[in-house]
This record gives C-alpha cells, sequence and structure tokens, in this order.
C-alpha cells in the first residue's frame, strides 16, 4: 500500500547510496556542465507514482502522483522525446483498476490511458484513453526520440501500437492487430530515431524487429529465448541488457545498424516466419546471477551501467563488472519500483527546474463524469434502447460538428459517428484509442429512450482550443 513514507524513504536512501556507493557512481561535479544535465535523470514508477531521480544526489520529484490502494496500474515511464519541447519528456500509461460497474452496483468503466508528463514544467497532458474491460492495462512501452511503442489486449488478441513522437498530435498506428496480424509483446527500442521496435511473438516466443515506419518484419540479429525481455540497448546501439527469467540480467554485443535481411513479410507471417540472427563474436556477460527476473532496465547516458528495476528496488551495475559484484548504489525496496527509464544529458536544464505535477486522477475522474448516462435514462428498461452517438473534431478551428444535437438520418449520413455503446450506468468509446488529447473534442448525442441530449468534452479539457483563453482545468462538465 503507498505511504507518504515511501517517498521521504527513497530520498533519503538514494542520497545515502549516492554517497556511500564508491567511485563508480555519477558524481555531483560532473551532473551538470553548463547548465545542463550530463548525467540525465532517472524515472520510476513505484507506490507514490512517477518520480524523477537526480543520480548525482539522490533528490527525487514526483511528478505524477498516483493514488494509493492500488487504484491504478502504470506501465512505463519511458523517456522519449515530444514535438514540443527540445529535451525529453515523460510517457507512462495507466489502468483504471479501481472495482468496475455492474448493472446493480456503482463503479467506474475501466480505461487505459496514455499521459505525457514535462518534469520541467509540471504540465501532464493525456495523448489517448481508450475501455479496456478485458486486460489490465498496456504492457511492453518502449520509446525513443520517433516513436513510443506499446502492447495492448490480452490472450492471443495482443496488439502493437505506436505514436509518432514527431507530430502535435494525432491517433496512435497499429503496427500489428490480431486475427489479421499476429500477436507481439512489445519488449524495446533500438535508440536514436530508429523505427525499430523489439517484440516478442505470443506463442511461439520468437523475437523480431517490428518496423514501425514501413510495417514490416525483420529478423532480430541475436537469438533470445521465449521467455527473455524485456530489452534495453545501450545509447550507442552496441550493448543490449536482457532480463532472463530468473537469474538477473545478461549484457550481449548488438550492432542495430547492421543491415537487415529482406523483410520477412507481413505482420501476418509472423508466426510461421523463423528468424535469422547473427552470431553474437562476445560471450554474455551475466549482471548478478544471484537476482531474479528484472521487471525493468536502464542504461547511463554513458553506457558503461546498467539500471535494474528488481525485488522492488533500482540496484545499479557497472556494466563492465564480473558476475557477483555489488551494486554500485542500491536504491530502495519502500517504494515497490516496477518500471526504469534513463534519460541521456538534458541541455539547458538543471534537477532544480524539476516541478512536481497534480497527477492523472482528476483527468480520469472528468472522463467518468462526462460520460456517466444522464438520471432518467440510468435503469434497465431505459438503457436497452439507448443510443449513443459519437463525433470528433479539431477544436483549433470552427467545426460544425461542435453544435450537432441531434441523430437523424441527415446528420449521420453527413457526419458518420465513431463507436459508442452503453455499458451500464456510463457509456464508452468502443475502439482502441478512439479518444485523443490535445485540442480534440468529442461531441455525444444520446437519444433513443429520451429526447436527444448532447454535450461536449475532451481528455484534458472541455473547452475548444479556438476560444479565447483556453481553461485547462481537468474538471470541468461538458458542455
Amino acid at each position: 500500500m503507498p505511504r507518504v513514507t515511501a517517498a521521504l524513504a527513497l530520498v533519503l536512501v538514494l542520497g545515502a547510496a549516492c554517497t556511500t556507493g564508491g567511485t563508480n557512481g555519477p558524481s555531483a561535479s560532473t551532473a551538470r556542465v553548463a547548465g545542463g544535465i550530463d548525467t540525465g535523470l532517472i524515472a520510476f514508477a513505484g507506490d507514490q507514482g512517477i518520480g524523477v531521480v537526480d543520480p548525482s544526489n539522490g533528490k527525487i520529484v514526483i511528478v505524477a502522483p498516483l493514488p494509493g490502494g492500488g487504484a491504478f496500474r502504470a506501465a512505463g515511464p519511458v523517456w522519449a522525446s515530444s514535438p514540443d519541447t527540445s529535451y525529453p519528456v515523460l510517457y507512462f500509461t495507466i489502468h483504471d483498476d479501481r472495482p468496475a460497474e455492474r448493472r446493480e452496483t456503482a463503479g467506474v468503466v475501466p480505461y487505459d490511458w496514455l499521459f505525457r508528463v514535462d518534469p520541467f514544467t509540471g504540465t501532464i497532458e493525456p495523448v489517448a484513453a481508450s475501455f479496456d474491460s478485458q486486460s489490465e492495462g498496456p504492457i511492453g512501452l518502449a520509446g525513443n526520440s520517433r516513436y513510443l511503442a506499446l502492447t495492448v489486449g490480452c490472450c492471443a488478441t495482443y496488439e502493437v501500437d505506436a505514436l509518432d513522437l514527431t507530430q502535435t498530435a494525432g491517433a496512435l498506428k497499429v503496427l500489428s492487430k490480431p486475427p489479421a496480424q499476429a500477436a507481439f509483446f512489445t519488449q524495446g527500442v533500438a535508440p536514436g530515431k530508429s523505427a525499430l521496435v523489439a517484440v516478442r511473438a505470443f506463442g511461439t516466443g520468437a523475437w523480431y524487429w517490428l518496423n514501425a515506419e514501413a510495417g514490416v518484419l525483420n529478423p532480430f540479429p541475436i537469438t533470445l529465448g521465449p521467455d527473455d525481455g524485456p530489452i534495453a540497448i545501450s545509447p550507442d546501439g552496441a550493448q543490449v541488457a536482457v532480463a532472463q527469467p530468473d537469474h538477473g540480467a545478461v549484457i550481449r554485443p548488438i550492432n542495430v545498424e547492421v543491415p537487415l535481411a529482406s523483410p520477412s513479410g507481413e505482420a501476418s507471417a509472423a508466426a510461421s516466419a523463423t528468424p535469422t540472427p547473427k552470431a553474437s563474436p562476445a560471450a554474455p556477460r551475466r549482471v548478478n546471477s544471484k537476482l531474479p527476473h528484472p521487471d525493468a532496465l536502464a542504461w547511463s547516458p554513458d553506457g558503461k551501467q546498467v539500471l535494474l528495476a528488481v525485488n522492488g528496488e533500482l540496484q545499479l551495475y557497472n556494466a563492465s563488472s564480473p558476475d557477483g559484484t555489488a551494486p554500485v548504489n542500491r536504491f530502495t525496496n519502500s517504494a515497490n519500483v516496477q518500471g526504469v527509464s534513463w534519460s541521456g544529458r538534458i541541455a539547458g536544464k538543471t534537477f532544480g527546474m524539476v516541478k512536481a505535477g497534480a497527477g492523472p486522477q482528476a483527468m480520469v475522474d472528468a472522463l467518468l463524469g462526462a460520460t456517466k448516462l444522464p438520471a432518467e435514462i440510468d435503469n434497465a428498461a431505459a438503457r436497452s434502447l439507448t443510443k449513443v452517438y459519437l463525433w470528433q473534431f479539431d477544436s483549433t478551428r470552427v467545426s460544425p460538428i461542435s453544435s450537432i444535437t441531434d441523430a437523424s438520418a441527415a446528420t449521420l449520413a453527413k457526419y458518420p459517428p465513431l463507436r459508442a455503446g452503453v455499458v451500464f450506468h456510463h457509456w464508452a468509446a468502443l475502439d482502441t484509442w478512439e479518444l485523443l488529447g490535445g485540442c480534440y473534442r468529442y461531441r455525444v448525442v444520446i437519444t433513443g429512450s429520451t429526447a436527444p441530449v448532447a454535450s461536449t468534452f475532451g481528455l484534458g479539457a472541455n473547452e475548444l482550443c479556438s476560444t479565447p483563453k483556453t481553461s485547462t482545468s481537468p474538471t470541468a462538465k461538458p458542455t
């Protein structure tokens, strides 16, 4: 259970670890040069939420607090680029894990959310939201300066989606979706501006590069097992740290720049394709084989150290040390750390500029408020007759969709709606990542069992972006 003391404990232990961890850890004297953070910043997901750690002194700021009691299940965070900043920002996902509503009981409609956090302004923005009543949320979040990739779904229907980080707004791109294509787990991504996402096939366990731009599969350059992963590739693309099913992690050489073989075909052929990896000339180096399976891994900006999220804590190792060598630093296990990411050098910033954010819960709850059925039709007899019509529009300019008040045949023919339907006491957008943030707004008309009821809402704010002095309050009611 999250406690206020967990964050404080993390500060104290990090500070102690960084002052007693020896000469191999980051030092304050090298952390900042000419207004930049040379050692980068460590981001983690723990009981308190999404936090940022200064590796030079162990200081911490929770930039996106999450509620306690297991209300949200988080994935990530990942440092990646943003079209609106010159420095990396954080991306993470949550799944609303609070008790779901039922016919006779109140509760939530479970959504997955993808958020972007600027740790230097304290701003948190919803990128997209997706109704998800089957899984426990996205997994395998990975990103670089070009793409963010993740897996959603469950069972044999795992879908790989990617977000183009060079675009200011837009839908996530589906890279592979059963039954037309194979089911994959995202395991990592090549560094820099690469479009190569490391994926492991559901069922066979075979590894591939999935090209986010071309939408094709290529052989993975090294042989990995069906239970290996996730992975983290060093900033220079020369080494890969692989989480093993047990015995900690292993470091192996890799070359993400080698010419790839001809694509093995569309993702639909992945289940039957056989990867042809290249042999690695150097032997693997184990990282503390006494450890269990790491939940996440990250490299230092200089590629000399590897950080593991394992046993609920962060453990930092020199990549060149022999197996059995003690970690350079051990960060606390009292925050129940599950994810970790380490940024590259951040120019023009200092850790003192990092700001605590308000967290995502207000936006999550605002969507529940915007999608609640009108009281007069929230009953068994009326729900079976209720129809929900949903439209998306860009609110940076005037749109006729913003004034729709009915669902007549003429309106539906002129403006085809998105998929939406009644759940129990709410309605939901039914397609994956159907709701987008930014300046996208949504017009909804509820009818069938009542006179048409129309409203407008957005994930981060309800006011239109074309309205002067746009409010960014996430608690505004739909208009």
